[in-house]
């Protein structure tokens, strides 16, 4: 077992899933946000994301260690270093700053992460590459939710808040 290799998997998926819930603040600000039909309840998001995160993770690990090349190892190290860095971002600027806005930009960075972490594994392990797939699935259903949050709320920052 390459230990290294399985600290890099859990702390990509341990540490993603826990810095996502501590930066998800779901307060009165957004509770008063007009959500979409298809919003899943709130109670669906944690499980969901410990099972995409979990999967991702055990990607990383195949990526890791099946790696034949020095190249390999680099592209999936820093596919997943750039995801990881996509991943944090978008509670921050959803939740902590208020603008789902933002989080709507930025969530198109991310879902490219997401599919260029299948084409890092693909040429490694097509397995590792498909565990990739809900991971995927998930952002663009995101990015619908996101996308219909603005729709249905915006515009957002400090002018949006002003009073008439």
């Amino acid at each position: 077992m390459d230990y290294t290799a399985l600290t890099a998997a859990l702390l990509y998926g341990v540490g993603l899933n826990i810095a996502g819930g501590l930066l998800t603040d779901v307060g009165e600000w957004y509770h008063k946000l007009e959500k979409p039909w298809f919003q899943p309840p709130g109670w669906a998001f944690a499980p969901a994301w410990t099972i995409i995160l979990g999967l991702a993770g055990w990607a990383l690990y195949i990526g890791l260690t099946q790696a034949e090349t020095s190249g390999q190892f680099t592209a999936v190290a820093v596919a997943f270093g750039i995801n990881a860095l996509l991943h944090f971002l978008w509670s921050p600027l959803f939740f902590t700053f208020k603008r789902p806005d933002w989080s709507l930009m930025e969530n198109w960075a991310l879902i490219a992460s997401t599919i260029a972490l299948a084409f890092a594994l693909a040429p490694i392990s097509s397995f590792a590459a498909w565990l990739i797939l809900p991971y995927i699935v998930w952002t663009c259903f995101a990015q619908a939710i996101n996308w219909e949050v603005v729709k249905l709320n915006g515009p957002f920052g400090p002018a949006a808040n002003k009073p008439s």
